[in-house]
């Protein structure tokens, strides 16, 4: 079976590249979607669980950036300009993995107060569940397309044809 270049990722060095590109990220994910919950429900928008929220998504933000700093150049790019992508499924899984930075990133920049200084404490509480919400779509797609044996889309020489 042929996998998309999302799996194959995940399933070299293993547990290595899992850790990195997939369970770190997703764990801080689902860490920040948690205690945003609790937040939420509580409405304590101070105190230790929400600096705990807030640490995550810094953390969050900066780490996946750095996975977007780092695969673009060296997987998309070549993947792209070469035409080795294993059909439209393979675009889809990568692209959307990749696109999480659109979420994450802005999530730190909240965080460390240099994005929407003037909003209320709430109005920022709901841009930060609407960007970890976003981030776990987008990366939910990724992985169920990144599952998909692109052989059964069509044929592996490429998406030129």
């Amino acid at each position: 079976m042929t996998m998309t270049h999302y799996m194959s990722l995940l399933a070299d060095n293993q547990p290595w590249n899992l850790i990195l590109f997939m369970a770190i990220p997703v764990i801080f994910a689902e860490t920040i979607t948690v205690t945003e919950f609790f937040i939420l429900f509580t409405k304590k928008l101070n105190g230790p669980l929400r600096a705990f929220n807030r640490i995550c998504s810094i953390l969050a933000g900066l780490y996946f950036t750095g996975i977007f700093l780092y695969l673009f150049p060296t997987a998309f790019v070549p993947l792209t300009v070469n035409g080795e992508w294993h059909t439209w499924v393979d675009v889809v899984a990568v692209g959307f993995y990749l696109s999480g930075v659109l979420f994450l990133l802005p999530l730190a920049l909240l965080d460390l107060g240099l994005i929407a200084r003037k909003r209320t404490e709430e109005d920022k509480l709901k841009l930060h569940f609407l960007l970890v919400s976003g981030f776990l779509v987008v990366a939910h797609i990724a992985m169920i397309f990144g599952m998909i044996n692109p052989e059964i889309i069509s044929g592996m020489a490429g998406m030129n044809h």
